[in-house]
């Protein structure tokens, strides 16, 4: 049993650290930025709540612009894959917005009125959250492109990488991304829950500073990811004197570095068609149309899809018959609509739960997925997209089961007969669902195929491709949480700063109601289109 046991941790766990190597490093260090930025996401929620006035339905709303960027990727991804060689000066680019994002943050909190004076604190906060995932999707499509720079075609005598040896290491340094990205959120809940530590007993004063100075701490994001960029040119330099000194000239040399076919010529499909996008997308967004987010998001699928049929004519039909399977299934499991802040907003309330206890709770949910990633390693990539996705619908099923009982008094039986042992908090700690980062575990297949089988010279674009469609289900994902914030309203209580008058009451009849159809529809989507994908005998990665 023990020398099973020791087989296993060394097949799933520790060969992961055996495969990895020191050119993986460059992009894993962006990844780990992009982990890294929920450092602000509980200070967030916290300021919001208690100094905006802003309700779950328009926050929802904004949710759908936030995501908007995303499916920018995709002229991204081609404009990397053509500027190859100067692609590190997006990460400048990105980390710079970011960094104004944070900055704009940290002044709302720490000089509330002098930013007043020059905007309304509302208009302030929407620049901040729509300047964020710019500079994200910037770093992101250029992370991309590193990963697949960072896998060599050559070992270090100059011979070809095998076949089989290539997939192993594509699969490996994706799922080292995914690691990454999560390494980087369990990090931020360690942080969280020093930072957050008897903070209810601060005074509000204190509290404030304390949020300014996270929003400062968390200027180690763009820094992360610049420190990336910087040692990847180290490497390659390292590199190029290694093959120079084998008697290679230096244009030998960085043609190694990268795939034979590498050279991209325009796709002018995809240029035209991301140019149209975009128009498309400020022209909606800026019109005073009722329904603009939802043609938005209709033209901005029917613009992608077209670009996706354009592209895969790259493909064999096989290939082709895979990438179809495989983006229907993940869109649908990301698509799924979620409750919006006003189940936060209930549990602070409600339950209770301060800063610190989110904090644990993100931990909890982080380091559960990270593990995850180790144990199922296999599993993924010896099974289909189906199997994964089936897999996580049930675990999400599973971890969303906690909140729902609890909003129907679930805490307070239970509370009851086990002398106040097992209270709110006691089952919140196994309710892991609190924006547990399920979806990542489900990329990870996706992007191993993209990495391994998508056309050398346009890996970069194909990974913005589908990363620009799978996040587009982000979109369809906010659009559905408006929707159910509107039929099912919740509402916290909201207090003149001023005066300490209540301008509006606390509201939370709809919770349980609210909780149900989110269960169901994030049962039912992902389950149909498994279904839809066997009937049509589909592939997936």
């Amino acid at each position: 049993m023990t020398s099973r046991l020791l087989h296993w941790i060394d097949l799933n766990i520790l060969s992961l650290g055996r495969d990895m190597r020191l050119s993986y490093l460059p992009p894993l260090m962006v990844y780990m930025a992009a982990g890294i930025q929920g450092l602000t996401g509980i200070v967030g929620t916290f300021f919001v709540k208690d100094y905006l006035g802003l309700s779950a339905e328009f926050l929802a709303a904004l949710g759908f612009w936030v995501g908007i960027p995303w499916a920018l990727k995709i002229p991204m991804g081609h404009l990397v894959d053509l500027v190859w060689r100067y692609k590190s000066l997006l990460i400048y680019l990105g980390a710079s917005i970011i960094a104004a994002s944070l900055l704009i943050m940290a002044g709302l909190i720490a000089e509330r009125d002098a930013m007043a004076a020059i905007l309304p604190i509302n208009t302030w906060f929407v620049l901040s959250a729509l300047l964020s995932p710019i500079g994200y999707v910037l770093q992101d499509a250029v992370a991309d492109a590193m990963t697949v720079e960072a896998v060599p075609h050559v070992e270090e005598d100059g011979t070809p990488v095998t076949p089989e040896r290539l997939k192993l290491m594509h699969t490996t340094m994706q799922t080292l991304g995914r690691v990454a990205i999560i390494g980087g959120s369990v990090l931020v809940a360690l942080v969280n829950l020093y930072l957050f530590s008897g903070t209810e007993a601060l005074p509000e004063a204190e509290k404030v500073l304390l949020y300014r100075d996270i929003y400062l701490m968390a200027l180690v994001i763009p820094a992360v990811s610049v420190a990336g960029v910087a040692f990847a040119a180290l490497l390659r330099m390292r590199h190029i004197r290694a093959h120079m000194a084998r008697g290679l000239s230096r244009a030998e040399a960085a043609a190694l570095l990268r795939d034979p076919d590498g050279n991209t010529a325009p796709n002018w499909w995809i240029i035209g068609g991301s140019v149209a996008f975009v128009a498309f997308t400020l022209t909606m967004g800026l019109s005073n149309l009722k329904w603009n987010q939802e043609i938005i998001f209709v033209g901005s699928f029917a613009i992608i899809a077209f670009l996706m049929a354009k592209l895969t004519r790259e493909l064999d039909a096989t290939a082709r018959n895979t990438l179809i399977g495989t983006a229907l299934v993940i869109f649908m499991f990301r698509a799924t609509p979620g409750t919006g802040p006003g189940v936060s907003w209930w549990s602070i309330d409600v339950l209770g739960f301060d800063q610190a206890f989110f904090s644990v709770l993100s931990l909890i949910a982080s380091a559960l997925t990270l593990i995850g990633m180790f144990l199922f390693r296999r599993f993924m990539a010896e099974r289909s997209i189906l199997y994964v996705v089936g897999f996580l619908t049930a675990a999400s099923f599973v971890l969303s089961l906690p909140t729902l009982g609890m909003s129907m008094g679930l805490h307070e039986w239970t509370a009851s007969v086990t002398g106040g042992v097992v209270d709110a908090r006691f089952i919140a700690v196994i309710d892991t669902a609190l924006e547990s980062p399920l979806g990542q575990i489900s990329m990870i297949p996706m992007l191993a195929w993209i990495a391994n089988s998508a056309p050398a010279h346009l890996k970069a674009t194909f990974f913005a491709v589908m990363a620009s469609f799978t996040n587009l289900a982000l979109s369809a994902s906010q659009l559905g949480t408006k929707y159910l914030n509107q039929i099912f309203t919740l509402a916290r209580e909201v207090k003149d700063p001023a005066t300490g008058a209540v301008v509006t009451a606390a509201n939370y009849s709809d919770l349980t109601s609210l909780l149900l159809t989110v269960v169901a529809i994030a049962v039912l989507m992902p389950v149909s289109a498994i279904l839809i994908a066997r009937a049509l005998h589909l592939r997936s990665a």
